[in-house]
């Protein structure tokens, strides 16, 4: 599918639609007079002018770049943020339900802000740096509001300074580690998957912070810029033969054969951690109530549920015929037997075309009640299930996630 090819009203990509007009004003990140200069079509994601695809590079192959080479994604839209001072691993273990304090030095997690109610305000991602500092970045759709609940939970020995204009970048793919060794004598070897480091580029007359990781399921890594070197780091990475600049289509679609969730589609402040299937991110040590382990913001909700087992869980799916997306709403149905009324049992939040597959995948969210026919929760792997796709009912099945497996460099 070419991106280039613009509908009137919006932008049709594999995973979602973009709208490609919008009346609120648009940040911008420090990049986007480079995407303008490579051909980017900008459309608005998050509050953020945002390049969805680049040229006339299709999606296809553009996703298909990634999963074999590498791929420079613009992900500085992204609110950085370092908590410091004493009490800094305090208040992260008041605001998320992960054991944060006991990580190593330079080491990273994924988790959750919650609310009272144990929803999810958002995913974030931390990396501790020392007893006293930590780095933690947030989605842009949610800044308002995470920095709001920063501000309103503070307490006295622990402080929250944002990196305003900060670049990020995320180079993708299993030629990711050869195209950034390029450019530095650190050996980036010793960063595994989680781990992170400074780290001296040529060019560069500053080390950068390197975190191993990212949101497509490859090696790869996220890199934070200060603002004065954004755009010329990312023309250095930009120069290799190997690399190809990619936008918010791929990154979109990669990320859902990964299982990874979209805040907004797969998370929202309705759902907790234990139904969104990320028990793990809840510490071992912070799981009995009543214990001041157990403190954190939404336990006595999110402890009761990893207790008494959820009611819905997210769950991967195949569609047989038939693209289930998120949004608007795509509702999924118990197997029908005879004349029996459709039994709605869950709803669809992100879905597409997977191009590694070739087959339909998607998330959601489906009913932990058994199925009356097998005896086991209709969330349960190779659960048939039916989705309703304008009007039609598609045959599914509930599949193991991630639909693509990981490869993460672990040593």
């Amino acid at each position: 599918m070419n991106l280039s090819k613009v509908r009137q009203r919006g932008v049709r990509c594999i995973g979602r639609r973009w709208n490609s007009s919008s009346t609120e004003t648009l940040r911008k990140t420090g990049l986007y007079d480079f995407h303008l200069h490579h051909g980017a079509k900008v459309v608005p994601f998050a509050g953020y002018s945002m390049p969805l695809s680049y040229g006339d590079v299709g999606q296809l192959s553009s996703h298909k770049h990634v999963r074999e080479s590498a791929g420079l994604f613009d992900v500085g839209h992204m609110v950085q943020s370092i908590f410091h001072g004493p009490k800094a691993g305090k208040l992260l273990e008041r605001l998320t339900p992960s054991a944060i304090t006991s990580l190593a030095p330079y080491t990273s997690t994924l988790s959750v802000l919650l609310n009272e109610q144990g929803g999810i305000i958002d995913d974030c991602v931390i990396t501790k740096h020392s007893d006293e500092k930590y780095y933690v970045v947030t989605n842009a759709g949610r800044r308002e509001r995470d920095l709001a609940w920063f501000k309103s939970n503070l307490i006295s020995g622990a402080n929250v300074e944002v990196l305003e204009d900060w670049g990020l970048v995320a180079l993708q793919g299993p030629k990711a580690a050869e195209v950034l060794q390029s450019w530095t004598d650190y050996d980036l070897k010793k960063l595994t998957f989680g781990s992170s480091g400074f780290v001296k580029f040529k060019g560069i007359d500053q080390e950068l912070h390197v975190a191993r990781g990212g949101y497509t399921g490859e090696d790869g890594f996220e890199i934070s810029i200060p603002p004065k070197h954004t755009v010329h780091f990312a023309e250095l990475l930009s120069a290799h033969p190997a690399v190809q600049l990619t936008g918010l289509a791929v990154r979109d679609s990669l990320r859902l054969e990964a299982a990874m969730c979209l805040y907004g589609n797969d998370l929202d402040e309705t759902i907790g951690p234990v139904e969104a299937g990320l028990s793990w991110v809840i510490g071992k040590d912070r799981r009995e109530p009543g214990t001041s382990a157990a403190d954190f913001i939404g336990s006595e909700s999110v402890l009761k549920v990893l207790k008494d087992k959820p009611t819905k869980r997210r769950v991967g799916m195949i569609v047989q015929a038939g693209i289930a997306r998120g949004k608007p709403t795509t509702s999924i149905y118990a197997p029908r037997k005879g004349d029996e009324p459709a039994k709605e049992i869950g709803v669809v939040t992100s879905g597409g075309p997977s191009p590694t597959l070739g087959k339909n995948i998607a998330m959601g969210y489906v009913s932990t009640e058994k199925n009356p026919e097998t005896g086991k929760g209709y969330h349960v792997k190779g659960s048939p299930i039916r989705v309703k796709i304008r009007g039609a009912m598609k045959d599914a099945v509930i599949t193991e996630m991630p639909f693509v497996p990981s490869n993460y460099y672990r040593g």
